[in-house]
């Protein structure tokens, strides 16, 4: 047992905060610290290094894929840093999408689902707010060398710190985007999923924060450039939120903007939607081609009826 002594002391409030109410804290720290490094890492690309005077102008970012390649790995910093910092309490979910695809296949109960959701939409809105107060000089900066303002909707490179917008070359047609994310979340509990099934390769408990990370890499590398890689509501919708409070209007809620090269309207329900059906795509998928399998290797090995455990946590060790 740790001597580490409670801030909150021995008494009656530690004992609340062992069930649902501890791991709600947990997901909304991991979220915050999530959105604090992956729009950080925007943050950084497209309005602090330029203003900084550490790159050829203030309005150089996006010159190349160094850029992009920033990012991605910024983000998978992120996430595994947040999954790191949370997932001995709640599991780390940090992801709308991971939640629901887990209740349906992976027995979370179900009456935790929307309390999850809801604090990992509060916690990134946090983690957004963050970031706009680290940064708000380097945005304001950036607005001024490119003579934009945020509400007009020529400020969609700051605005792109805090959510995701569709690929000029959809032309508007939100289908395509959804398609994106459906894919992309799909891939990433795919890989969730496949990190922590002990029945499976699954990587030792202190190195799959790491993995997850990499996974959300992968996607971003692979898959960014159409939608943003969001592959999580809250991670969008939160930042979204605060972008539209913070003075980006229309562009952040509900999601509409309309100039040369870039068309789309009431973009913000894709990234919602997209990676929910995707997340449970996911995990669906993996049990169809990989868990099945594993599960019926086992029993054949095991001779053994019932369900067999996909993972589980290693019994504490008790001392005489």
């Amino acid at each position: 047992m740790s001597d580490i002594t409670p801030l909150r002391g021995e008494g009656r409030t530690v004992g609340r905060i062992t069930g649902l109410w501890g791991e709600l804290m947990a997901e909304f720290l991991g979220c915050v610290v999530l959105i604090a490094f992956g729009d950080g890492v925007v943050a950084m690309t497209v309005a602090a290094l330029p203003g900084s005077g550490r790159t050829a102008g203030p309005t150089t970012f996006f010159t190349g894929v160094g850029d992009w390649t920033l990012i991605t790995w910024g983000w998978a910093m992120a996430v595994a840093m947040a999954v790191w910092v949370a997932g001995g309490v709640s599991g780390a979910h940090i992801n709308p999408a991971v939640t629901l695809a887990m209740a349906v296949r992976r027995k979370f109960a179900w009456g935790k689902v929307l309390p999850y959701m809801g604090v990992q939409v509060v916690g990134c809105f946090v983690g957004a707010a963050l970031v706009l107060l680290v940064y708000h000089n380097a945005i304001d900066a950036t607005l001024t060398a490119e003579h934009a303002t945020k509400s007009s909707g020529t400020a969609l490179a700051t605005y792109s710190i805090f959510a995701t917008f569709p690929a000029g070359y959809f032309h508007g047609a939100l289908i395509w985007p959804l398609i994106d994310q459906i894919v992309g979340t799909m891939f990433l509990l795919m890989f969730v999923v496949a990190l922590i099934d002990s029945r499976n390769s699954a990587v030792g408990s202190n190195l799959a924060p790491l993995a997850i990370g990499f996974a959300v890499a992968a996607i971003g590398m692979s898959y960014g450039a159409n939608a943003g890689y969001a592959i999580n509501p809250a991670r969008d919708l939160g930042p979204r939120l605060l972008a539209w409070i913070a003075g980006w209007g229309k562009v952040a809620m509900p999601g509409t903007l309309h100039i040369t090269g870039l068309s789309f309207s009431d973009y913000f329900w894709v990234p919602i939607v997209g990676p929910l059906i995707g997340g449970v795509l996911g995990v669906v998928i993996y049990d169809l081609f990989i868990g099945d399998v594993l599960h019926a290797r086992l029993k054949m090995v095991e001779d053994v009826s019932g369900p067999i455990p996909e993972s589980k946590l290693p019994e504490t060790e008790t001392s005489a």
